[in-house]
């Protein structure tokens, strides 16, 4: 699998999925038809360099889920980020318990019998939150935080060092989520431009997904450098994987990425 050149400075990850369709939709779609039907994009992203992490293209579930989260276990080295959050999807704690966690054989209780099946331990540092929306007439009134790793103490701290959140969220990843809807006309909303073909659905979502962290600055991630002016940056500029802005040839021409053996 293809990894970063070296590991983006990620301090917090927000987790979610966006939903498109090849072919068909999927209350439509046929036993027959293996690569039509719902299409979902699982994102690993940094709100705060604004950077997709790991991508995952393919059909909603916890294999994919899993999957996820192990890409971005190793793009970071493994380490504990201050804070994770997702929506209320089971999949991701499930995930997270299984990529993190530590695993632990309990002792048996007595001398005899078979000894008890081993189990996974989430660090006590991991601290992992879910974001709750409270809805009336189809309207979303209320937005509650649930912790689901990890102790309101450890959040708290967490919530306090970050530079983007004060509160448990996921309006970051949401908010690529429509960027991105942009970027690849295949994904906005009730049109003729939906993906006929699988494959060409998952190639053109991974190239706008990635392609985006090196060739699209944000306004937000912008640096004074003087009295109105700035200095535009990517998210890979933000997050320390490069020191210019990318074109779209060079991002063609040269690997972004090394394959490692």
């Amino acid at each position: 699998m293809n990894s970063w050149l070296f590991p983006p400075q990620t301090n917090e990850v927000q987790f979610d999925e966006k939903w498109s369709f090849v072919g068909k939709k999927e209350k439509n779609r046929q036993p027959e038809d293996e690569f039509c039907g719902d299409c979902w994009d699982h994102i690993a992203f940094d709100p705060e360099h604004r950077l997709v992490v790991s991508a995952v293209i393919g059909h909603r579930g916890g294999e994919m889920t899993q999957i996820l989260v192990e890409d971005f276990h190793r793009r970071t080295q493994g380490r504990l980020m201050n804070l994770m959050t997702s929506d209320e999807n089971p999949a991701y704690a499930e995930a997270i318990r299984e990529v993190y966690g530590k695993e632990v054989q309990p002792r048996r209780k007595g001398r005899r019998g078979r000894h008890p099946k081993p189990y996974k331990r989430v660090p006590k540092k991991l601290v992992y939150a879910t974001v709750h929306k409270v809805r009336e007439n189809n309207r979303v009134v209320r937005v509650e935080a649930r912790l689901i790793f990890g102790t309101a103490a450890l959040l708290a701290l967490a919530l306090l060092a970050s530079l983007v959140s004060v509160r448990v969220n996921t309006c970051y990843v949401e908010r690529h989520n429509g960027s991105d809807r942009h970027r690849n006309s295949r994904k906005v909303r009730k049109t003729y431009r939906f993906s006929k073909d699988w494959e060409v659905h998952e190639a053109v979502s991974y190239f706008t997904l990635y392609s985006a962290n090196f060739c699209c600055p944000v306004r937000t991630l912008r640096e004074k450098v003087g009295e109105k002016k700035y200095r535009q940056r990517t998210p890979g500029m933000a997050a320390g994987l490069t020191d210019h802005i990318w074109s779209i040839s060079e991002w063609l021409s040269r690997p972004s990425a090394v394959q490692r053996r």
